[in-house]
């Protein structure tokens, strides 16, 4: 599995970007300079088929190993900063948030289009590594890269790097997940420990007055979510909890299904680090993004069998029951304290810690 920000080792890049170490208005003409970035970079390491043909599109084939099926799609933006983060970078986070954004329909992801906007200045090797980090990534999930666009802006006008990526996967009509399907009875069970990636990146930034060995939790979760699958009959919803942590995912769902949902303050994992950080910094980290987590609703009884089959996977080893799916309160979540007490959890308002998705 591939846990940290890779170490580029590919070939030096041969003429005439040799000797070029920044991108410059030019990469960007659509001309010859364009086109040996996008050989000596972007096809040097998004080796398939596809990008090797060269055309501006891809001709895909659908799975014919199940004919009873629809297309999911999903689109997605990145930015964040820094670039580069304890535990990943926004190539890794590309690719890993477009595959969860498909994966929590039930799909599974197959290929990717990238689009790249380049800001005049940034270091090519940088761009490498990004491009290597994202073919890594892609191998882990099992998806792959097979069309792209890139743009340069002008310096000061954009802020290293954007990425813009699309996820095309294949949803067996069998298979029907979706966040308006929650039901009284159900129980929530989330992956693993909440805000590791906000805290991650609020780390790499040297805001946190303290150095930590906390990195962020960006990942693919494809692979857990079709192991759940392929063994659990009833799962109703999933979802990412990123942008506004794990209390706005909440809220969304409680919204979509007209349901309450009753949440215990003591099960929800927290890494020790982070629950230190946020405490120090005025923050909750039922609020703080993730980027490899999912939470999961389905039936009581399969509530055992989905924890251990969570479990058996590097992502979801902490994997927790954090609470149930109740008939009061509809559209909304209340957290229950240790103490017995209870307080409502509204959807996150603003944005607590910026670029961080």
């Amino acid at each position: 599995m591939v846990d940290q920000i890779p170490t580029f080792e590919g070939p030096v890049c041969p003429l005439p970007l040799k000797n070029e170490t920044t991108i410059v208005m030019g990469h960007g003409s659509g001309g010859l300079m364009t086109h040996n970035l996008i050989q000596e970079v972007f096809q040097a390491h998004f080796q398939n088929s596809f990008i090797k043909a060269g055309n501006d599109f891809a001709n895909t084939p659908i799975p014919d190993t199940n004919p009873n099926g629809r297309l999911s799609i999903s689109t997605d933006g990145h930015i964040i900063s820094p670039i580069f983060f304890p535990g990943g970078d926004i190539g890794r986070l590309a690719i890993c948030g477009t595959v969860n954004d498909i994966s929590m329909s039930g799909s599974t992801p197959l290929y990717i289009t990238a689009s790249f906007i380049l800001e005049e200045g940034l270091q090519i090797t940088d761009l490498e590594r990004i491009a290597f980090s994202m073919q890594k990534t892609a191998e882990e999930a099992g998806v792959e890269i097979v069309a792209g666009d890139t743009k340069v802006v002008e310096k000061g006008k954009g802020d290293g790097i954007f990425i813009s990526t699309t996820g095309i996967g294949w949803l067996p009509n069998n298979v029907e997940i979706r966040g308006d399907l929650a039901q009284p009875g159900d129980v929530i069970l989330v992956s693993g420990t909440i805000g590791d990636h906000g805290i991650a990146v609020l780390s790499a930034r040297g805001d946190l007055g303290f150095e930590t060995d906390l990195k962020s939790d960006v990942a693919p979760l494809n692979q857990l979510i079709q192991s759940l699958i392929e063994t659990i009959p009833e799962i109703h919803v999933l979802r990412d909890p990123t942008r506004g942590g794990l209390a706005t995912t909440l809220n969304e769902i409680a919204r979509q299904s007209n349901v309450g949902l009753m949440i215990y303050d003591e099960m929800i994992p927290v890494n020790s680090t982070v629950q230190s950080a946020c405490e120090m910094l005025g923050f909750d980290p039922l609020y703080v993004a993730n980027e490899g987590k999912v939470v999961v609703i389905l039936s009581k009884e399969y509530k055992e069998k989905a924890l251990e089959i969570m479990r058996l996977n590097d992502h979801g080893k902490n994997a927790a029951f954090i609470g149930e799916v109740v008939p009061i309160h509809p559209g909304h979540v209340v957290l229950r304290t240790s103490f017995g007490t209870t307080r409502m959890l509204e959807m996150m308002s603003g944005e607590m810690l910026p670029r961080i998705c």
